[in-house]
């Protein structure tokens, strides 16, 4: 697993801010490299053959979905994959609660039934777990979309911000092994796109989730007081602004020098 070289810089609201340039890809091995290489060029392919007819990821998720609703889950039901219990959504805050250039963001997840046995939510005093292992949610992570449909920004969140079960940071990390939807509804493209941008990122995405539970452990020292997973002063807990078109080209770099 690639952790980050940078120093982490938390804000004033308990937000963790990673660079992607300083999370480090040189300790991969060639055949990892190829992985993301490859979801990256699958999620390029989505978005082009979507531009085909002036479409993105985000239209998709909004089509014969009515007046876009702040707040409201798209599409309505979010979507879920039975095989790998995989589920996403999209949505937009208040717009004063955005960050800017933000239409709305994707949040990710898996749902019990995908994850290990061996895996359980995090001892906190407040756990109470659920009848049924599948009601078990942990959140993977979150992405930002601009007004063009395109992703620029990964983050992940406090746990009353989408009401999932906690998982410990290395737990989480593994449970995402997992994120994949496989079928075609509401939209093969995007269910295409959302789970090969996880693996074109998650080498960030885990530097993210390790940060998420560093800057949990912050907020408790200062706030001792507080139950702080439900605590609304702390929202998102760490976020990377990215680009796709950076991300393989150092992919490629490095794969390559490892090659030659």
């Amino acid at each position: 697993m690639t952790s980050s070289s940078a120093d982490l810089q938390e804000t004033s609201d308990g937000t963790v801010t990673l660079q992607q340039k300083d999370v480090s890809l040189d300790d991969l091995s060639v055949a990892r490299l190829m992985w993301m290489e490859e979801a990256g060029a699958l999620a390029i392919e989505c978005e082009d053959a979507l531009a085909e007819t002036k479409d993105n990821v985000v239209t998709e998720m909004l089509r014969h979905q009515g007046d876009f609703t702040e707040w409201k889950h798209y599409p309505e039901g979010d979507v879920f994959d039975q095989k790998s219990h995989a589920q996403f959504y999209y949505h937009a805050h208040a717009a004063d609660e955005r960050v800017g250039g933000e239409h709305g963001h994707f949040h990710t997840f898996l749902r019990g039934g995908g994850i290990p046995s061996d895996i359980q939510p995090a001892a906190l005093p407040d756990l109470v777990m659920p009848a049924k292992r599948n009601d078990l949610i942990c959140h993977v992570i979150g992405i930002s979309m601009n007004v063009y449909g395109q992703a620029f920004r990964l983050f992940t969140t406090n746990r009353w911000v989408t009401g999932e079960t906690w998982f410990n940071a290395a737990n989480v990390i593994q449970i995402a092994d997992s994120f994949r939807i496989d079928h075609t509804q509401p939209s093969w493209p995007t269910n295409r796109w959302i789970s090969a941008m996880v693996t074109a990122f998650r080498p960030q995405i885990d530097a993210l989730i390790l940060a998420r539970d560093e800057a949990m452990a912050a907020w408790a020292k200062r706030h001792p007081e507080e139950n702080i997973y439900d605590d609304h002063a702390l929202n998102v807990t760490s976020e990377m602004w990215i680009s796709l078109d950076e991300q393989l080209d150092a992919i490629e770099a490095i794969r390559a020098a490892k090659q030659s």
